[in-house]
């Protein structure tokens, strides 16, 4: 078995839950050991970053402090988490000087389960093909960009949510609006500008030929599902755009049982799509 350690954050213990589980069964599957931080502790996100800047770099530097003593990589399913280690890991570097990294690898866990073994190794475990099932990869903000906190090469284009489509047998659909803002933190303090946002996504994911949304960040998630019935009748439309989870997707290909339990979470319920697609 593969091992690497691994970062949660807080949500995925809460609201994001069905997150977790949908990470934890394709792990078990693909036979990587998730070893997860002994003692970690919450990384600032999204509020202390913006009220004690300090505070914020002391919170994720704990964490990376835990991670370097743990091995030489860690994996952060949370979007948020990611880029709060990074901006800590690289504000330490140039405080600390080459010692500041320690060499330490911090991998967004999509970024980590599409290399190439992995996405050769999906390929021969896939029993139920998503074929015909039109996605959108929607990345959002915090993975991609500053490119010079997050180190990624592509953060205006990413690629790799489209390539574990095509892998799982999927449809995914060429957009230019993969990486724009959903309003992340805003979903509370201004819901009109979270709506705005999010009814242009829904409208473009549309005019692409999108039949529903695949994300690796849970507040992207939360913000695409949740207000969904709201911004219809406010704008007296009808969308019915399903956001999945790309591990839920993995689980859903490789056939594993128990995705109808991650899926009944979600407020947009994707199974009548599933259903119509012959995949459930």
């Amino acid at each position: 078995m593969l091992k690497i350690s691994y970062y949660p954050g807080c949500s995925l213990e809460g609201t994001a839950n069905d997150y977790a589980a949908s990470i934890e069964g394709v792990a078990r599957v693909l036979d990587l050991g998730l070893a997860e931080l002994e003692d970690w502790n919450c990384c600032g996100a999204t509020a202390a970053h913006s009220i004690n800047q300090a505070l914020a770099l002391e919170l994720a530097g704990r964490n990376l402090k835990i991670a370097r003593a743990a091995g030489p990589e860690v994996v952060v399913p949370c979007a948020l988490c990611f880029n709060r280690l990074k901006v800590a890991q690289k504000a330490l570097a140039g405080a600390e000087g080459a010692a500041g990294r320690n060499g330490l690898k911090i991998w967004d866990l999509l970024d980590y389960l599409t290399q190439d073994n992995f996405l050769a190794s999906l390929s021969q475990k896939v029993v139920q093909p998503l074929k015909d099932l039109k996605a959108v990869g929607y990345y959002g903000c915090l993975v991609a960009r500053p490119p010079e906190v997050t180190d990624k090469g592509d953060y205006e284009h990413p690629q790799n949510l489209e390539a574990l489509l095509r892998v799982l047998g999927a449809s995914p659909r060429d957009w230019s609006y993969q990486t724009d803002c959903c309003g992340a933190w805003l979903a509370l303090a201004r819901p009109d500008l979270i709506d705005t946002l999010v009814a242009r996504l829904y409208d473009r994911a549309l005019a692409a030929g999108g039949e529903c949304f695949v994300v690796s960040c849970q507040m992207c998630q939360a913000n695409l599902d949740l207000p969904q019935e709201r911004i219809s009748r406010h704008l007296g439309k009808d969308y019915y755009l399903p956001v999945f989870y790309f591990t839920e997707l993995i689980g859903l290909a490789l056939g594993l049982t128990e995705v109808p339990r991650w899926l009944d979470k979600h407020l947009v319920d994707p199974k009548p799509l599933l259903r119509r697609k012959g995949l459930m």
